[in-house]
């Protein structure tokens, strides 16, 4: 991805309403994120292909549709920390779609500072939605599942 072009993208992220966008493309992704006043951004490069895009134009960009808020109760994440569905690699995740769940029980582990807490349903209902991504970070807040 050119330089202009992301330049453009970052300017377009802090000017407006939006507080998160990623794209991804034939030479990779980029994600940016507002947060605070700043903005970050994350790129990761795909191998080089032969393909040519189309430059996109800011406007472009922006008529894109929002992301649509998950409907249902959402499990949201009680700290910063690294997301897993399950007990340890290799082991059966705590729930997966369709699993019923009761208040209270485990759904998925979060690590903060070498410590595994467990984050348990605050309410009783079948899984609809994973949000959360095995072994990635995730913030305060975050959604991770949405239980109806």
């Amino acid at each position: 991805m050119d330089l202009r072009k992301l330049k453009t993208l970052i300017d377009l992220v802090s000017e407006s309403n939006v507080s998160e966008l990623e794209i991804t493309e034939a030479e990779g992704k980029v994600r940016i994120v507002k947060g605070g006043g700043a903005v970050m951004q994350q790129f990761v490069a795909a191998p080089m292909q032969a393909a040519t895009a189309a430059p996109v134009s800011p406007a472009a960009v922006a008529e894109l549709p929002a992301p649509t808020e998950p409907t249902g109760h959402i499990v949201k994440s009680p700290m910063v920390g690294t997301f897993y569905r399950s007990s340890s690699p290799g082991a059966k995740p705590f729930v997966e779609l369709g699993s019923q769940v009761k208040e209270g029980d485990t759904v998925c582990i979060i690590e903060a500072m070498k410590i595994l807490n467990e984050i348990e349903a605050d309410k009783s209902g079948t899984v609809t939605r994973i949000l959360g991504e095995n072994g990635q970070a995730v913030e305060y807040g975050q959604p991770l599942f949405v239980i109806e």
